[in-house]
């Protein structure tokens, strides 16, 4: 592969999002390797718990962002590791390009969040966020809602409360708690902007971990 790190293909150490072409699937990961047209990630696979989410064969897209843009690179899937540790390495079919969709920026977001369905009000918390939607974890109460279920949501940011209506994308039930995927319907541009304004704040603490967290160079 030729290579500009970030501009042929994602970075090594950096968030990808792979995207199954034609079933809506998005799942993020941490990109392990890349090496010639190869690329090996580890998935953030928790919400598919038990679900076979990739097989070999599948035809994904590789989504990741840069400082002025989001680019995006055609891919298969050429093996998946199970057990412990999950990894998908995939191989690119096709060169990276600007991606012409307008993509929502997620970051891991934990703020207090209600979701009004029907009568019954469920609490809960985020676990990250984007002005398109929410995935967050609940307390369980009666059957969970499934895919399609119409929700009012309320989001309490430190910069005040959003409030939005938002419908169900999956619901994975575990014991007495839920993790639901949910899609915002009709959410104000203003609260739009305030989610972004925290999507980023987000994304800006988490690389200055990493940054803290990384080994100091020792090659002087």
């Amino acid at each position: 592969m030729t290579s500009v790190p970030g501009v042929d293909h994602p970075e090594e150490q950096t968030e990808a999002e792979i995207t199954l072409s034609g079933r809506g699937v998005s799942v993020s990961s941490r990109v392990e390797v890349v090496q010639n047209e190869f690329i090996s990630v580890r998935p953030s696979v928790g919400e598919f718990v038990e679900q076979v989410v990739v097989k070999v064969g599948d035809v994904v897209e590789v989504f990741w962002k840069t400082e002025e843009s989001q680019r995006a690179m055609p891919a298969e899937i050429t093996d998946v590791e199970t057990g412990t540790v999950v990894r998908w390495r995939m191989r690119t079919t096709g060169p990276a390009e600007i991606s012409q969709r307008r993509k929502a920026v997620r970051g891991r977001v934990v703020v207090p969040i209600l979701a009004g369905y029907g009568a019954i009000e469920l609490k809960g918390t985020t676990v990250d966020l984007s002005e398109a939607g929410v995935r967050a974890e609940f307390e369980g109460l009666g059957a969970p809602p499934e895919a399609g279920a119409k929700l009012d949501l309320v989001i309490e940011l430190e910069e005040g409360v959003t409030k939005t209506k938002a419908e169900v994308v999956r619901t994975q039930a575990r014991g007495a708690r839920w993790v639901m995927s949910i899609r915002f319907a009709g959410i104000q541009e203003r609260d739009q902007d305030r989610v972004r304004k925290r999507v980023f704040q987000a994304l800006r603490e988490e690389r200055a971990k990493r940054a803290d967290d990384s080994p100091p160079d020792l090659r002087g």
